[in-house]
């Protein structure tokens, strides 16, 4: 297929016509009960890191190229030792069998059937062996995990992960305490009856007696550090170590100093401390700080097909997204989720192709221009 092939128009009948992220949020929204819609789609406090997640990309422009052969273009890259077929994967969300009952097994499948990889919760509805089972060996997975004060439970997940499979741990740093959520507080939020977290090794019956706060504090370490965590899980797993929730130059190079594999720029969906930058604007502080030296991936915000390659243009290798898959499985299991992936290919392939990139490598900022102070349109380099 060229890569200005006709998008597929649906026909008219009884089922609502998806076109885009809008759409399937709309339905997601109209499905989901009041207080899990509340739990997955708020920021903390007053949503201001959450709201500008979305608005930073309003900033850049796209600089489409003419007469450029695009009919051999390829949006492949790597990820986790895989080759996968656009630089987007699912993002390590918990609580998906809240959203729809095969949670994050039906995430799996749709992600082998597209071609992209999955990071695991630890607050997965599921089994890490469940999960990765449901891919067949089509995804290559991230164990997302926080630092916990049950080193012995730490562990156990850390050898269940990496013998299932595993390539990575995702060590979510930026969780010391969780941020304050009202309306969490207002709707006296608690995971829905029946659903546990196995890779926490608690029973649905053990989490209902608690608040997700009370519950996040209990076992969360707020004692972490840069040089026992890293030392400690090298000693522990032979899986790469990346480090989620980075946005500033300073922890970037410390990511850099302890000898981590990897980052993933994320505000942990403005869902920490509200203020905080829009990950698409600290991407380019930490990719500035990088200067190569180490894998650069970005999660918040990401909507569009655009929103990736504009990502991908400020310097991140890889673009993850978590809310999108929570919504695409309320609308419609495992199918929303392919379809969900599906529009973020054509899109993103769409840009490229109107850009003149026939490889991801040749998507740099000079494909950007933004608006400077004086109001002038000016290229990026």
């Amino acid at each position: 297929m060229s890569a200005g092939a006709p998008a597929v128009v649906p026909v008219k009948d009884n089922e609502p016509i998806v076109l885009c992220m809008e759409d399937i949020k709309a339905i997601a929204d109209s499905k989901l009960p009041e207080v899990a819609r509340d739990f997955y789609n708020s920021g903390s406090t007053y949503q201001t890191t959450i709201a500008e997640n979305r608005s930073a990309f309003y900033k850049y422009r796209l600089r489409s190229r003419v007469l450029v052969d695009v009919s051999e273009l390829s949006t492949q890259t790597t990820c986790l030792g895989r080759t996968i077929r656009f630089p987007l994967c699912i993002s390590p969300a918990g609580l998906q069998a809240m959203a729809h009952p095969d949670g994050e097994v039906a995430t799996a499948r749709a992600c082998a059937k597209i071609g992209v990889n999955m990071a695991i919760s630890s607050f997965s509805n599921y089994p890490v062996e469940e999960v990765i089972r449901a891919s067949n060996g089509g995804v290559n997975y991230a164990m997302q995990m926080y630092t916990m004060k049950d080193r012995s439970l730490q562990e156990r997940i850390i050898k269940s992960a990496e013998a299932a499979g595993c390539k990575a741990i995702f060590l979510t740093a930026d969780s010391p305490v969780l941020g304050v959520r009202f309306n969490e507080w207002r709707n006296d939020f608690r995971t829905p009856e029946g659903l546990g977290f196995p890779v926490l090794e608690w029973t649905s019956e053990m989490i209902r007696k608690q608040t997700h706060d009370s519950g996040f504090t209990a076992f969360n370490d707020d004692s972490h550090n840069w040089a026992r965590e890293i030392q400690w899980l090298r000693e522990k797993t032979k899986m790469e170590i990346w480090i989620k929730g980075i946005v500033t130059a300073e922890d970037t190079e410390l990511a850099i100093k302890y000898g981590c594999d990897g980052i993933l720029v994320s505000n942990h969906g403005g869902r920490q401390l509200d203020g905080v930058p829009a990950t698409i604007d600290a991407l380019v502080e930490c990719v500035d700080a990088a200067q190569g030296r180490i894998p650069i991936h970005m999660d918040g915000g990401v909507r569009k097909g655009t929103d990736i390659f504009i990502a991908l243009a400020l310097g991140a290798e890889n673009v993850w997204v978590g809310r999108p898959a929570i919504w695409a499985l309320a609308y419609d299991g495992q199918r929303g989720v392919e379809k969900m992936l599906e529009m973020l290919y054509e899109d993103f392939r769409r840009c490229m192709a109107l850009c003149g990139c026939n490889s991801v490598a040749e998507i740099k900022r000079s494909c950007l221009s933004r608006i400077g102070l004086d109001g002038v349109l000016r290229r990026m380099e």
